[in-house]
């Protein structure tokens, strides 16, 4: 599947993973069992994780951690492959 087929699929994916004020590093092992499971997941980065850092800096670094494909973020949810 091609970049625009995954965004397009992403829309009808609900929200699986929440990282809050603990941080990504308490979400790491989660996402990897649930990107071992499914195509696409999708994550919410909630007000208290964001702190001074961007949802884009965030996704990114979480995509890094889990060895995933960052699909896409829109607002403060971001879409793994």
């Amino acid at each position: 599947m091609d970049l625009q087929e995954l965004r397009q699929e992403a829309h009808d994916v609900d929200v699986t993973v929440w990282v809050g004020k603990s941080g990504i590093g308490a979400v790491v092992e989660e996402m990897t069992d649930q990107l071992d499971d499914r195509e696409l997941v999708k994550v919410k980065f909630l007000r208290a994780a964001r702190g001074g850092t961007s949802t884009d800096e965030l996704a990114e670094t979480l995509a890094e951690r889990v060895d995933a494909t960052l699909v896409e973020t829109r607002g403060n949810t971001a879409v793994y492959h």
